[in-house]
């Protein structure tokens, strides 16, 4: 179960970090070119939050089954504990819950907003922010925080 959560987690990350880079082109696109807010930038909106939402349920639910963040939760006060356990233990976790906190209100703000420029501005503006605190906060293979395999396999 635990390393199908894993690769799970894994590829939805590609599906996240593709959707907010294409919500973000989008927004970019319409809100230069003063284009309409139409039902398929909408789609966009809100299945790049829903891709969100699940990547960070799944996220926490591997927090809680992780080998590596169990040792942390049992050792978090022993200063000697290699960064990747803190990194782990709560800096990720924290960032990550972050990032889908102000995506949200990026979507929630933009679906309420009355004129389309504003629309593209608002979820163009959040999607950004969230997606810059992603990219900091993902174990990348070449981080200095942490290294993971861009995809996790079974």
């Amino acid at each position: 179960m635990y390393s199908m959560l894993l690769f799970l987690h894994s590829v939805t990350r590609w599906l996240l970090l593709t959707g907010l880079v294409y919500a973000i082109g989008r927004g970019v696109a319409g809100w230069a070119g003063r284009r309409a807010f139409t039902r398929q930038d909408n789609l966009v909106r809100h299945l790049t939050a829903t891709i969100a939402h699940i990547q960070l349920l799944i996220g926490y639910v591997l927090y809680f089954q992780s080998p590596l963040t169990a040792y942390f939760r049992a050792h978090a006060k022993e200063a000697s504990m290699p960064f990747e356990f803190r990194f782990f233990g709560w800096i990720h976790v924290l960032l990550m819950t972050v990032a889908v906190i102000l995506l949200t209100i990026g979507s929630a703000a933009a679906k309420r907003q009355a004129a389309d420029a504003r629309k593209f501005r608002t979820m163009t503006f959040w999607f950004l922010l969230a997606l810059l605190l992603i990219m900091a906060a993902i174990p990348w293979p070449f981080s200095p925080l942490a290294h993971r395999p861009y995809i996790r396999m079974f």
